[in-house]
């Protein structure tokens, strides 16, 4: 019916809607945003978009057309979901991440086929880091067991000592900080550009002290940071570059892959990342020989071994200290069959995000992402604002993002929070919960207090935004049709949202 119903209104979600918008009388509407630019504007592409599956051929987002668009529909008055009304999104329309194909089965079937099973976990081991490490153009790559053991060893390759500071964005996931606590340094916080979510790095200079050995740059949701302002500061100072690619894998910041532009990089292939490994799992890349051999041997107890060749070196030698961050077989095959999609995958992801941002970006009070020129996100979450002031209400972002998400659930539309509060607002860096006696803060003069009110970007951006998640393959344009007429019905009906 649904498929019927779009193809009937020429591809135009916004046509199937019908009734009048109604404003909340609150105050009036600021300026219309449906004129207002959007940041970095798609090119403009052919009409005739597919609607979904596998384009392996089309790797280039360039390459993807992209269904014209209407104008929007000026009646939209409907019963809510949340108030009885019928759901936009059916029941079971949406498909899992990630798609699992008989290449896939195979990949990892073969592991267990083996002759010897536990021989495969020193081929695979070797495999990925052969093919990711000419994936992303680098010298070196240790597959490891999450991302945050990615960040670690590079956090560790760097020779990064017990109390030493490493500048982390306020806004991340909390692994990003937990890797630099997890060697006994500090983290330094900076708050995050509103446009583009990641590190502002207008703001770095200002954190840097004598006890800064690095930056950690984080392409956070799949949009590229600003590297180029990051990479001059580090290189002023004297300090290392650490990228946080978990999740990015693709991203191109002026034509460069995230990841291949710092002096380390991390990423994870858990479960729901844009590179998946189907349960946990990690990379670790650098083109530094120093930054490799420290990294190697604080992955593997403190041993001296290459990467694939753990069993045949191990002399049962602690160098130094190590943990066993190896990963499993079974996850790095899957990975490996995964990564020949990964590109195919990405231009579908941005396809599917770009549609969204087409449609999503004329409704006032909807703040859709911005895309700084050079950069290819490849979204690993579609993030949406909520501005009161432009949808004419009276009420705070907080508010009206909780009730605006409320009403979406129930319309079948998959969105919700990631981070409940910016990292520096968490328990452990409140409460300095270290390795007991507020250590590391403690193991130093001077440490740094976090002042929740030192980040109020980082801080808004928690109250004012959410996901949409399940934008990926093999979900495609039909469905992000229906999440388009979804936030229209919503939209169109704030005194429903609000009543």
């Amino acid at each position: 019916m649904w498929t019927s119903r779009l193809q009937a209104a020429g591809g135009d979600p916004i046509s199937l809607l019908r009734g009048s918008r109604r404003h909340l009388p609150f105050r009036p509407a600021p300026g219309d945003r449906r004129a207002e630019p959007c940041g970095a504007r798609p090119r403009s592409f052919p009409t005739g978009a597919p609607r979904g599956g596998m384009l392996e051929q089309c790797t280039d987002p360039r390459q993807i057309p992209l269904p014209a668009l209407k104008q929007r529909s000026a009646s939209m008055a409907e019963q809510l979901a949340l108030r009885g009304g019928k759901r936009t999104v059916p029941e079971g329309f949406i498909r899992p991440w990630p798609e699992v194909t008989e290449a896939d089965r195979q990949a990892v079937m073969a592991v267990f086929d083996s002759p010897r099973i536990t021989d495969q976990q020193w081929a695979q081991s070797a495999g990925l880091a052969q093919e990711w490490a000419a994936y992303m153009g680098v010298k070196h790559c240790i597959p490891v067991n999450s991302g945050t053991a990615a960040l670690h060893l590079c956090v560790g390759g760097l020779g990064i000592e017990a109390g030493d500071e490493v500048i982390v964005p306020a806004f991340t996931f909390w692994a990003s900080a937990a890797a630099v606590l997890h060697h006994n340094a500090i983290p330094v916080f900076v708050d995050i550009d509103p446009r583009t979510y990641c590190m502002d790095p207008a703001l770095i200079e200002a954190a840097i002290t004598e006890r800064t050995r690095a930056i950690m740059p984080v392409h956070i949701h799949g949009m590229p940071a600003d590297m180029d302002p990051i990479l001059a500061i580090a290189r002023k100072h004297g300090l290392g570059v650490i990228e946080d690619v978990a999740q990015a894998h693709g991203a191109r910041y002026k034509g460069r892959l995230c990841g291949s532009m710092g002096d380390a990089a991390g990423y994870s292939t858990q479960a729901s990342k844009t590179l998946s490994s189907g349960c946990q799992g990690g990379l670790f890349t650098t083109n530094d020989d120093a930054i490799h051999d420290r990294a190697a041997q604080l992955q593997y107890f403190g041993e001296r071994v290459t990467v694939g060749r753990e069993r045949e070196e191990q002399q049962y030698n602690a160098h130094g200290l190590g943990w066993m961050y190896r990963g499993d077989m079974f996850s790095q095959a899957f990975v490996r069959s995964q990564l020949k999609r990964l590109d195919a995958n990405n231009a579908l992801r941005v396809r599917n995000c770009r549609y969204l941002t087409e449609h999503l970006r004329r409704i006032p009070g909807i703040e859709t992402p911005y895309v700084p020129p050079e950069c290819e996100p490849v979204y690993y979450n579609y993030v949406v604002g909520f501005n009161p002031a432009a949808a004419g209400l009276d009420v705070s972002a907080l508010t009206m993002r909780e009730k605006c998400q409320e009403a979406l659930k129930a319309e079948g539309v998959p969105v919700g929070q990631w981070q409940r509060r910016s990292v520096p607002a968490q328990d452990v860096f409140q409460k300095r919960i270290g390795y007991g006696h507020g250590c590391p803060w403690s193991c130093r003069p001077n440490a740094p207090v976090y002042r929740i009110e030192d980040y109020p970007r980082a801080n808004d951006f928690v109250d004012s935004h959410c996901y949409v998640f399940d934008v990926n393959p093999p979900n495609g344009l039909e469905l992000m049709g229906l999440y388009v007429a979804a936030f229209q019905k919503v939209m169109g009906n704030l005194d429903q949202v609000f009543a």
